[in-house]
């Protein structure tokens, strides 16, 4: 019994497993799951665009971050509706955002004090514009893609970070 239990196992375990979704399936997967999300929290594209735009109008006018993002934005509107779609494919999955936004913050000067003032803007902007749920969600994926861009920014700088570790700027 033991050996048939154990074949079973090993049969499962190097059976190749299902090909990814591909094609109309994906998209209907993915269909389902940004139907799903939006009845969950509320989110609509009208949602999005309104944190987008109220979270960027703190952002300029922030001391800390404000120069950051004016020493590389002269054309709001473009870089607005960016966010937008980046938004809609990080919360709702939408898909439809192509960009690479890692290689656009490695060269900035920025580090853990500009993630955190961010974070705090943007988890703000979130409560005030969005009802909880959406509020959650949103933050949630913000928070994720903080510690990444952060860990990105500090690892194309010469730094690997350690797990709770914040990247630091040299003097």
């Amino acid at each position: 019994m033991r050996i048939a239990i154990g074949l079973m196992a090993l049969e499962a375990y190097i059976t190749p497993m299902q090909p990814p979704p591909t094609g109309q399936s994906f998209v209907s997967r993915r269909d389902e799951l940004t139907a799903q999300i939006r009845a969950e929290t509320g989110i609509d594209e009208a949602m999005i665009a309104a944190l987008v735009e109220t979270f960027y109008a703190k952002v300029r006018a922030d001391p800390l971050l404000g120069p950051v993002f004016a020493a590389k934005i002269s054309d709001w509107a473009p870089h607005l509706e960016q966010m937008k779609l980046f938004w809609s494919s990080v919360a709702l999955m939408t898909g439809v955002y192509h960009g690479r936004p890692m290689p656009k913050h490695i060269p900035l000067p920025i580090e853990a004090a500009h993630f955190d003032r961010w974070l705090e803007l943007f988890e703000e902007t979130a409560h005030e514009v969005c009802p909880l749920p959406a509020a959650d969600h949103f933050i949630e994926r913000a928070r994720r893609i903080a510690e990444s861009l952060e860990l990105g920014v500090a690892s194309a700088n010469g730094v690997l970070l350690n797990r709770g570790e914040r990247y630091r700027r040299a003097e």
